[in-house]
């Protein structure tokens, strides 16, 4: 295990930069996931971490040694991919086994190494197999098990659920979290998924348009976003957005005007805001009920009803047109086209200005 820092890392292709003065710290033992839409850089950075892609600018330290000029044999890092990248003509054993015997480590040792690492994974059954003979689930835990048979001071995994149907990825994410746990190594995980990264992380690094966002623990990055990318990358429903058309000061905190003369009070240091104008209202859909009675703050008709069993969601449209989503209880009667009254838990509720900048409540 070793802690990786990045010190002002950037990445050119051409003319290209796809990533910009990058800097983190993450120490040993963390599960780190790096989370953002495609084209953002997030696995350019971990090629750049596992020696895949040169570094143009800045460093990366690896435990105590600096590595962005070595290759990637010398670096103490497996990397598992989204591909699986088996050797067909090979078995399971020999597969696990390969890279061991190409440094021409002695094979009582390669034989414990991979014995250990079915054990951990639970595939000792499949270790006379062939690839061709597994299901996408066991295909990926063979290649798990390759990087862990290297005993490796971390483990880069480039989106490596992504090939697996839905079911299978909810069963994987959980015995990677148990993998974390046992191990306690390093890991770096690369997805766009953000159910993926607020399931297995210990801290969240959202990126977008060649850089960092906001680094946290999955609750901050959810509860308390940096700014409104993050705040609508990272939930699913995304947060709802509407404009703000003026703040009054109560005791110290912001009070919104929303179009259609709506009013919430919020929990927001008004000291904190840079003025009242161009600034964004933010709430999550759990924030949202639908009041009972029809006496809420927010009022519209039910344009769509999904119901998830636990909970159903109304996308609700306001008299201006904009459309709200709202939570309901897993029975509601709701239907659409019916007029829905809204509450807003304003203690839940965030600003954005002109910038993007996050304003929250005081923690």
């Amino acid at each position: 295990m070793a802690d990786i820092r990045l010190k002002s890392v950037s990445k050119r292709f051409g003319a290209v930069t796809v990533l910009e003065n990058v800097s983190m710290e993450i120490t040993s033992g963390e599960f780190v996931v790096f989370l953002g839409p495609s084209g953002c850089g997030k696995s350019t950075l971990l090629r750049m971490i596992a020696g895949l892609e040169t570094v143009d600018a800045g460093q990366i330290h690896i435990a105590d040694r600096r590595v962005d000029q070595l290759p990637p044999s010398q670096r103490g890092v497996a990397m598992v991919f989204q591909n699986y990248a088996l050797y067909p003509h090979m078995t399971v054993r020999d597969n696990m086994s390969f890279g061991l015997q190409n440094i021409r480590m002695p094979g009582q040792e390669i034989a414990k190494r991979v014995a250990d690492a079915a054990r951990i994974l639970e595939i000792e059954q499949l270790l006379d197999r062939r690839p061709a003979q597994l299901s996408g689930g066991q295909r990926q835990r063979v290649a798990i098990g390759r990087a862990i048979v290297r005993e490796p001071q971390a483990f880069l995994l480039d989106e490596p659920l992504s090939n697996l149907d839905a079911g299978l990825r909810v069963r994987t994410r959980v015995e990677l979290a148990q993998l974390h746990q046992r191990l306690r190594a390093t890991m770096i995980f690369v997805t766009h998924d953000q159910i993926e990264a607020m399931t297995l992380a210990d801290r969240i690094v959202v990126m977008n348009n060649r850089k960092v966002e906001q680094i946290g623990t999955p609750m901050d990055v959810y509860s308390r976003p940096a700014s409104r990318f993050v705040a609508a990358f990272v939930g699913s429903p995304s947060m709802n957005f509407l404009p703000v058309a003026g703040i009054t000061d109560v005791a110290g905190q912001a009070r919104v005007e929303l179009p259609g003369a709506a009013s919430i009070q919020t929990g927001i240091p008004i000291r904190d805001l840079p003025g009242a104008t161009g600034l964004t209202f933010g709430v999550r859909p759990e924030a949202v009920r639908v009041a009972a009675g029809g006496e809420g703050t927010l009022s519209g008709t039910a344009d769509i009803v999904e119901r998830l069993g636990d909970r159903t969601l109304a996308h609700v449209r306001l008299a201006d047109g904009t459309v709200l989503v709202a939570e309901d209880a897993g029975k509601s009667p709701l239907q659409a086209g019916m007029p829905v009254s809204l509450t807003v838990d304003g203690s839940a509720t965030h600003l954005f200005d002109a910038n993007e900048a996050a304003y929250h409540a005081a923690a």
